[in-house]
């Protein structure tokens, strides 16, 4: 016998196993328990522990375990994809939020229908319960198992490993190159869907063969599963490219993929964000900023871009020299504080920018405006004194929190920390992130660590958005930087009259004001609020002989700074009515007899119906009050 402990409800326990034994035995009982993290490690229940082991449960409900499940689940799909069709190739299939996919090569395109065959496939494997067993294998027996199978794909993935053995997983006859770890059996996923099919090329490149790529998801219980799907058609139904397109927002054209089009409505919508951003962050002490779209190959040389992040930008050549388009608005904005020299008494510098970024996105991955080529970022720089740091990250948080709320959002907060191919030594990247966790901290800020997916010059907070449905979106995001004050040769006078480096950090709220307004339009479905919303009021006669006073309420809701249009034509009542609720227009106002003769309005408001009748001066002051405070 051995002694380990485990983690439960109440704490550590030690509890005595027969030595030799896996895991699986103890935890049968504890059916929501699917893998186990051993002295912080992720491992299969197979696990066969050792004395002193920490063992702590991992459920469905854990990120690990719902990423555990659903790559579990692509081993599912793939299997089941082989047993149909044996020459299928496979190429990589990972969990992904939501749900999992797998990337084959086939000779045949694939149709909704043979989705379906592949669930139905998937349901016998399931039944059959499967033990899914580890198993390793030296790198030349790997080898030589997928040259007998014609298999490139995961040939040219063991061509880059440098361990001497990798493992495979194997449930019934398939098998399948994965580091796990993975579910006990095929029986234990019991509700999933297939959702799309898409072509992908073979790791990104474009240069590479196109593969299939089908989508999926799947859940501990059919309960959720449902919940799910709900979500995704309702999802569907907040589709902004739909909805941009019904309120002639935007537009997107062959001509320029990846680089959308905004119409005067778009723009309107697009002005009323950047005024609330402008007012918030003047209140805030920042001053705005205007840098070019175009600067020459040594700026980006010197800011560490051309090395870390070439691949992502557009070139030109201006008078036989170099020439790049901005990827990130930092570099232009040193350059605005180095023109100039400052003392520690203006210091923090809070310089904002609405820049135009230009960033090179694959064609398969382009997304409406949530994914595109060109977007203007609400980008800020601080440059600071050691000693403020805490105290300007914290308020970047503040501040961050109060346009967030203004917008409904609830959101939660993740860490990055340094990443491979960061610059800077160790004891920069520690001092750094030591100032993040602190200042989140001191706010009472819960937040996730996420492991090496800090920026190459420094460590960062980014802010996830919930939406009225419940998903999740990255927005604003903090980086703090002790790197580009040295590239760059930045300074500041100190008390002692030296010219010492100020540290630096960059910042975004909405993040792309391109994809935020995306956002915007699925988290409101279209139906944004009285102070946001592209057109406010519209005012509709029911004849058009009460044209003439629906003509002089205009006038005066236009005078008061509404965003109002009046319908004078002959159509009937009812389809105005009907039009402006598909326009998604706030708050309509029926005028008829009864209401010139009062000298008054019906009001409609989107959402609630028939609000009663108004004196014109009464709902001017609601409308004003609901726009001042942003409801």
């Amino acid at each position: 016998m051995i002694k380990i402990k485990i983690k439960t409800d109440d704490g550590w326990k030690e509890v005595e196993i027969e030595e030799g034994k896996s895991l699986l035995d103890y935890f049968k009982k504890q059916k929501d328990v699917i893998a186990i993290l051993v002295n912080g490690e992720p491992k299969d229940l197979r696990y066969v522990p050792s004395s002193g082991d920490e063992i702590e449960p991992i459920k469905f409900s854990d990120p690990i375990g719902r990423e555990i499940f659903r790559h579990s689940s692509s081993h599912l799909m793939a299997q089941a994809i082989k047993e149909l069709y044996p020459d299928a190739k496979l190429a990589i299939g990972p969990a992904i939020e939501d749900g999992f996919y797998y990337d084959i090569d086939l000779p045949v395109s694939l149709t909704p229908e043979d989705l379906r065959k592949i669930e139905k496939k998937m349901k016998e494997i399931v039944k059959r319960n499967y033990p899914i067993e580890r198993i390793e294998m030296s790198i030349d027996e790997a080898k030589e198992f997928y040259k007998k199978e014609g298999n490139p794909y995961k040939l040219e993935i063991l061509n880059e490993i440098e361990d001497d053995t990798v493992s495979f997983y194997k449930q019934g006859d398939f098998m399948d190159l994965c580091r796990g770890p993975h579910l006990p059996s095929t029986g234990k996923i019991k509700a999933f869907k297939l959702l799309s099919i898409a072509g992908a090329y073979w790791r990104g490149d474009e240069k590479n063969k196109m593969l299939q790529r089908i989508y999926g998801t799947s859940f501990p219980n059919r309960e959720e599963l449902d919940a799910y799907i709900k979500r995704i058609e309702e999802a569907k139904k907040r589709d902004h490219r739909k909805i941009g397109k019904e309120m002639e927002l935007f537009s997107l054209h062959e001509e320029g993929p990846g680089f959308p089009f905004f119409h005067p409505k778009g723009m309107v919508l697009w002005n009323t964000l950047m005024d609330f951003w402008r007012r918030e962050h003047e209140k805030a002490g920042y001053v705005e900023i205007k840098t070019p779209v175009i600067l020459n190959k040594e700026l980006w040389v010197r800011s560490g871009h051309w090395d870390h992040y070439r691949e992502n930008m557009y070139f030109t050549e201006i008078d036989g020299k170099e020439y790049a388009i901005k990827p990130m608005n930092c570099p232009g904005g040193m350059l605005v504080y180095k023109s100039s020299l400052h003392s520690y008494r203006e210091l923090p510098i809070r310089m904002a920018e609405i820049g135009l970024v230009h960033r090179h996105e694959l064609s398969g991955v382009l997304h409406g405006l949530m994914r595109v080529r060109a977007f203007n970022q609400d980008d800020a720089h601080i440059y600071m004194t050691p000693d403020q740091i805490k105290d300007e990250i914290k308020g970047v948080i503040t501040l961050a929190d109060k346009i967030y709320n203004v917008f409904g959002f609830d959101y939660h907060v993740e860490l990055s920390t340094k990443p491979e191919n960061a610059m800077g030594s160790d004891e920069i990247w520690e001092k750094a992130t030591n100032a993040l966790r602190e200042a989140l901290e001191e706010l009472g800020k819960e937040y996730k660590i996420n492991e090496g997916d800090g920026a190459f010059y420094g460590p960062k907070i980014d802010f996830h958005l919930k939406d009225s449905i419940g998903r999740t979106w990255q927005c604003g995001t903090i980086q703090l930087d002790f790197m580009m004050p040295e590239r760059f040769d930045l300074t500041y006078i100190n008390e002692k009259g030296e010219r010492v480096r100020p540290v630096m950090l960059h910042r975004t709220v909405f993040g792309s004001i391109e994809r935020f307004m995306g956002i915007l339009i699925e988290h409101y479905a279209g139906v944004f609020p009285v102070w946001l919303a592209p057109e406010q009021i519209r005012i509709l006669p029911v004849t058009t002989r009460n044209n003439e006073y629906a003509q002089k309420v205009f006038s005066q809701l236009l005078e008061n700074g509404f965003r109002v249009t009046v319908k004078l034509d002959n159509e009937k009542i009812g389809a105005k009515i009907r039009n402006a609720e598909l326009a998604r227009v706030p708050y309509m106002l029926i005028i008829g007899d009864r209401e010139e003769e009062n000298n008054t309005i019906s009001v409609r408001r989107k959402g609630e119906g028939d609000l009663g009748s108004f004196k014109i001066g009464e709902f001017i002051e609601r409308v004003k009050e609901e726009i001042k405070n942003y409801k």
